[in-house]
């Protein structure tokens, strides 16, 4: 009889993991997180609020320009010889589209902040290629999808594409 429960058991389990890695979404990574960011340009960090949507993005304790508030996180910072940019995610509570991004560079010069931009989902996958920031996350509006946003500092430029889960299909 034990013989046959785990012949029984062995098949259950081989027929769900079957199931499991056809029906297996696109792995995403942890975005890491943090509060604050030292530069050579400034300290971009977060000044906390008591009530936590109302936190604001700051370099050296005074407010960016436009106003970046809700709750953040500098989600991903990359350096180059003559700037640092920064990746911040934005929670302001709204629970139709929770997390929006702005790309935030600091230079000698000052800073600049990008327009909003993302698909409400904290999921996303971030790479660098020369001045090319490129952000890739799920789309919103269609499933199979997969939103690319690329930033060159001074530029955002959305598009969408199939998702590479999808292309084997």
């Amino acid at each position: 009889m034990p013989a046959i429960a785990h012949k029984i058991l062995a098949g259950v389990l081989f027929v769900l993991a079957g199931h499991v890695a056809v029906a297996a979404p696109t792995q995403w990574p942890t975005s890491p997180s943090r509060t604050q960011l030292p530069t050579p340009y400034g300290n971009l960090h977060v000044a906390n609020n008591e009530y936590v949507y109302e936190s604001r993005l700051q370099i050296d304790d005074a407010d960016i320009d436009p106003m970046v508030q809700g709750i953040l996180n500098i989600t991903y910072a990359f350096s180059t010889p003559n700037s640092h940019t920064a990746l911040v995610s934005i929670n302001t509570g709204n629970n139709a589209c929770p997390y929006t991004y702005r790309w935030v560079v600091l230079e000698k010069s000052g800073y600049r902040v990008s327009p909003e931009f993302g698909s409400c989902n904290d999921q996303i996958k971030v790479t660098v290629k020369g001045r090319k920031l490129t952000m890739l996350t799920p789309s919103a509006h269609t499933p199979n999808k997969v939103d690319m946003y690329v930033y060159d500092g001074k530029t955002l430029k959305h598009r969408s594409a199939q998702s590479v889960a999808d292309k084997g299909r």
